[in-house]
């Protein structure tokens, strides 16, 4: 039965005093479809929105409240109060005046008469209207004025705890961390029990990277304040590693859920935790919660986003990080993952309508996951500002651990840690399995560190066998999971996952092992200080472009690309019909994921499918919105449809087979095939690519010189389309191509397992040499006969 607004007004209010704050809002807004203006609606929501701290809003509703029914003096207290918490001390006794003048009167006009013209509350603190002054600055975001203006009143009282809280508060906004700090401690010298302080010392090394720390103040503030619910969110939302971690975050965001139910921050927290936890319907379930009870908290809306990729909803994904960019425009994570995913579902005019901000994204102070950009664009000198911005955010303030004194005899075996999040069925997995059976056990021993969620198949299991010691640290913490390889006397570690999904570059910030590298999970420098080395070869990176890289360059002689050429292909005829091909007709395809394609390449490709009569493009399955996105720009560029044919997901042997069915295998630019061209080139198919400036932009070329192919790299667009017209029409060719191909395949260096692995080795050798001799990391080039 539908209530009246009298029954809705009651319960709201009811609901409104328990705590239930989005019921309570469900019913006032009810009430104020029905009639915009009633009085007690409006001064209800007004307040309850001054209690979700959207004071701003709550002016509104409480004007309107006043408007219509002047003589409450409830409405003119509400009213007046929200004005002070706004920090517009003047407008507040502007209407304080007129309040009086319509004769309001209470016991509590007279106490907030003397709150206006009480010089403050503390004889240490300047008066109300200056010090709301500069807490208005702090609230309206201008955090350098607020900091100035807090500095200059210092001089005149020295004492003043909140005036050291503004100051520290307003630096860490600048993210000057250690100056807030400061400030903050001489706030506590002045009061040693306010928690408050403690709390913002908590966020300052928090934001700082110093999670440790952190905590400890939180537990600091909560000894002095026990109910003091931020505290507590604040601690749940410390990024802490390890299922340990995980616990005690959402452990200490439910305790300020019990003091505070409608905490928003705690919801948004929790579901932080829980999203690192891989519990993302609940994650996603508690960002829900967030925004329902403030619902311009673009955070949450970003979090959420994130939670939603991981779970699949790609589009969803795209919608709430678009919440948070309406709330907050210049939100840059928000905006570099909806560019992100917007590219996962091949929203090409989505994308180009922010092309201008790819450029200034990541490169200033606010870090953004560098992977984001390898597909956007190919610009290694951006690429490599962003992994330093992102690195010195997240990690300069991990300590890291002594290392222990050189030794004065080089060891029998040297120990190699390889540490990665994809010792499973993975693309990083199917390439170095056979490199690490294939290792020296007379002169190294190779250990394992899995960093990442279990996965427990039949990879995972050969990779087990393997590695002499193999151990699952994914519920380890940065520091133990480096202890633990300083234990096994690691002297090299290799850091397999660099910024892709999973990293834990705080591993290797607490130095894992003497000598840090970093190799081909992520296709570009970390822009870190504790990474040593990045394995890559000439092509990769060439003479002139050490620039690009913070890390030291080991090239190997032939290609940074390990290979496993025992790799088994289906002995089972397969034809094109029973894949979706036509059985006649040229073939080109492309297996790359399809977020890495542009319209750059696509334009090119749908003219050569125009040109070549009966030909198809054949792409992978990545998602159902790539794949509806596909075929429209297709039909837009005047090709149908039904030409585009897309391959699902088959096993490995498989797939390698099946790949013979096409004519060439065709490369995308900014971030090329890597083991998607080795599998190609495995099978035998051609693969034709474009170099580009950056590392993940030349990976193909680098693959195609090892196999003996370098007449299929080009270097403009013009040649690369030139090229695949003149093998898509000149059948001789391309079959004389297929040929060089299938009698090199095995004696190439590109497929020569054993030969990739003594040069890797060799790369060990010299680096460890010269640590041995006190040396620092330089430039190492492996010989090809070592």
């Amino acid at each position: 039965m539908e209530l009246t607004l009298n029954e809705s007004l009651k319960k709201g209010i009811e609901a409104h005093k328990t705590g239930q704050v989005q019921e309570a809002h469900r019913l006032y807004t009810s009430i104020l479809k029905a009639q915009p203006k009633h009085p007690d609606a409006n001064h209800n929501m007004g307040v309850l929105s001054v209690g979700v701290g959207k004071i701003q809003e709550a002016l509104h509703f409480l004007k309107t409240a006043l408007d219509a029914n002047p003589g409450i003096g409830q409405f003119w207290l509400s009213y007046i109060d929200a004005l002070i918490k706004l920090g517009r001390i003047t407008d507040a006794k502007a209407v304080f005046s007129q309040a009086k003048e319509k004769g309001a009167k209470s016991e509590a006009f007279d106490q907030l008469e003397k709150r206006l013209s009480k010089p403050s509350a503390n004889p240490q603190d300047p008066p109300v209207d200056q010090l709301q002054s500069i807490i208005n600055l702090y609230t309206q975001g201008r955090l350098q004025q607020a900091l100035s203006d807090a500095n200059q009143m210092l001089e005149r009282f020295p004492n003043s705890v909140v005036l050291y809280n503004i100051a520290g508060a307003s630096s860490a906004g600048l993210m000057q961390f250690d100056a807030a700090i400061d400030s903050f401690k001489q706030a506590l010298k002045i009061n040693p029990k306010n928690a408050e302080v403690y709390n913002n010392i908590g966020n300052a090394l928090n934001a700082k990277g110093d999670p440790e720390a952190a905590i400890g103040s939180y537990k600091r503030a909560l000894e002095i304040k026990p109910d003091y619910a931020e505290a507590y969110s604040n601690m749940g939302g410390v990024a802490l590693e390890g299922k340990d971690g995980q616990e005690a975050a959402i452990e200490s965001c439910k305790q300020a859920l019990k003091i505070k139910p409608d905490y928003a921050e705690a919801y948004n927290n929790m579901g932080i935790a829980l999203n690192a936890k891989g519990e993302l319907e609940a994650a996603i379930d508690c960002y829900k919660q967030a925004v329902l009870i403030k619902p311009d908290y673009a955070d949450a809306y970003y979090n959420k986003g994130n939670a939603l990729v991981e779970n699949g909803a790609l589009v969803a994904s795209i919608k709430s990080y678009e919440m948070a960019l309406k709330i907050k425009p210049d939100y840059q994570a928000a905006r570099a993952n909806k560019l992100d995913q917007q590219a996962h579902i091949c929203d090409w005019a989505a994308v180009e309508q922010d092309r201008d901000f790819i450029a200034i994204l990541g490169t200033s102070t606010e870090p953004i996951p560098p992977f984001v950009f390898q597909s956007l664009e190919d610009a290694p000198e951006r690429h490599r500002v962003r992994s330093e911005t992102y690195t010195k955010k997240l990690y300069s303030s991990n300590t890291p651990l002594p290392l222990a004194d050189r030794p004065s005899q080089k060891p029998q075996h040297l120990r190699i840690g390889y540490f990665s999040a994809d010792f499973h069925e993975h693309p990083v997995a199917y390439l170095m399995a056979k490199v690490l059976e294939t290792h020296d056990r007379g002169r190294f021993e190779v250990y394992g560190y899995s960093i990442g969620p279990a996965k427990n198949d039949d990879m995972r299991q050969r990779l087990i066998k393997a590695f002499d010691v193999f151990t699952d640290v994914s519920d380890m913490n940065g520091k133990e999971v480096a202890l633990l390889a300083r234990h096994h006397k690691i002297d090299i570690a290799i850091d397999l996952t660099g910024y892709t999904k999973n990293s834990r570059p705080g591993i290797f910030a607490c130095r894992a092992a003497p000598i840090q590298i970093n190799y081909l999970g992520y296709s570009g420098t970390m822009g870190a200080d504790f990474i040593d080395y990045i394995i890559a070869d000439p092509v990769v990176i060439p003479n002139g472009y050490e620039q690009y890289y913070s890390e030291r360059i080991l090239r190997l002689p032939n290609t940074f690309l390990p290979t496993d050429n025992s790799r088994l292909m289906s002995t089972r005829q397969m034809t094109r019909s029973e894949v979706g091909l036509p059985e006649a007709g040229f073939v080109i395809c492309c297996f790359n994921n399809n977020y890495k394609i542009s319209p750059r390449e696509f334009d090119i490709w749908m003219r050569v499918l125009v040109k070549v009569e009966g030909s198809v493009l054949w792409l992978r399955n990545s998602n159902a919105w790539s794949e509806d996105n596909l075929r429209r720009h297709a039909e837009i560029r005047g090709v149908d449809p039904s030409r585009l044919v897309f391959a699902g997901w088959a096993p490995m042997e498989e797939h390698l087979t099946r790949q013979k069915l096409a004519d060439i295998f065709l490369d995308t630019f900014a971030y090329n095939a890597h083991t998607t061209a080795s599998e190609a080139l495995w099978a035998e198919l051609p693969v034709v690519t474009k170099a580009g400036k950056g590392f993940s932009a030349r990976a193909a070329a680098s693959l195609l010189t090892a196999v003996g192919l370098p007449e299929l790299i080009t270097e403009t667009e013009q040649e690369y389309e030139a090229l695949i017209l003149n093998l898509a029409t000149n059948p001789e060719r391309l079959a004389q191509i297929r040929k060089t191909l299938a009698d090199k395949r095995l004696s190439a260096p590109l497929f020569d397992t054993a030969l990739f692995t003594k040069h890797l080795e060799n790369g060990f050798e010299q680096v460890y040499q010269r640590y041995y001799d006190g040396k620092p990391p330089d430039d190492i080039f492996v010989p090809e006969h070592c």
